[in-house]
């Protein structure tokens, strides 16, 4: 079987599944991102430039590999559905029912990992690092959160595409691990983990009782929204490209023996 075919099958079974499992498993994938992205946060406090890149890329993966071995909805990877759906294998209510319950799932697991990380002090010093993140992202331009975040997910499901064709558990976190790696020192913008981000930012602002400089409607419209269309379109683009190379591969297929069969009329003839 070929990775288009094992995907197929696995994007089937996740728009069969029952809406409460969805749901569970959505918010388990939120609150695995979010926990890569406070280890991240943590892990680089101290640090900046490109050292404090390297840092978090190379503790962020973390989350989508927990995503990708304990099987959990996460909806960036699911923008990959544009493939089964294109092949028809999926309907597009049903597609449309999981990505939906799968983003308010995810956006609940990651404010819930930032309510438990700011009010359990578990940043210590390292609080302040929150707010300034938040204050970048919330400081983005809608334009370049939208083409960042068609980078990022082109990275992501290309993770998503390569752990399914890996065969256990450890070529899975290899699989996982470079892109994402890529994706955080390159700075593009992961919707889920930019949830958890600003929600530690924000509330780690008023904790601290420091002046607003980060609010909720500028991280809504100038990194949020803009980073969720990105990584719809980014990940179609993977879907679309992944469907048209199988769909060439199919056609060639058909194509050989109706090729024979003509060569073999005109045998005949």
């Amino acid at each position: 079987m070929s990775v288009a075919t094992d995907y197929i099958e696995i994007a089937k079974s996740k728009t069969s599944a029952p809406w409460y499992k969805t749901l569970i498993l959505a918010v388990m994938a939120g609150a695995f991102i979010a926990i890569g992205g406070a280890l991240a946060t943590i892990a680089a406090a101290d640090l900046s430039g490109s050292q404090a890149a390297l840092v978090k890329g190379a503790v962020f993966p973390l989350g989508l590999i927990l995503v990708v071995v304990c099987g959990a909805e996460l909806f960036t990877g699911n923008c990959l559905f544009a493939l089964p759906l294109l092949n028809r294998d999926i309907r597009v209510g049903r597609a449309l029912k999981n990505l939906s319950i799968v983003y308010g799932g995810n956006l609940v697991g990651g404010v819930l990992i930032a309510v438990l990380v700011v009010y359990s002090h578990a940043m210590g010093g390292n609080a302040a690092a929150s707010v300034d993140i938040a204050i970048a992202k919330c400081s983005l331009g809608f334009g370049d959160a939208f083409l960042r975040g068609i980078l990022c997910n082109m990275l992501v499901c290309l993770a998503v595409w390569a752990s399914v064709a890996a065969k256990n558990v450890g070529s899975k976190l290899l699989a996982v691990y470079m892109p994402v790696l890529a994706f955080v020192v390159c700075g593009f913008e992961h919707s889920i983990a930019n949830v958890y981000y600003l929600s530690a930012g924000l509330m780690a602002q008023a904790e601290l009782g420091l002046s607003v400089t980060a609010t909720l409607g500028d991280g809504l419209l100038f990194c949020l929204l803009p980073s969720t269309l990105g990584n719809i379109i980014g990940g179609a683009l993977i879907g679309v490209a992944f469907w048209a190379v199988n769909r060439v591969a199919k056609d060639k297929a058909c194509a050989a023996p109706a090729a024979m069969d003509k060569s073999d009329s005109d045998k005949g003839e």
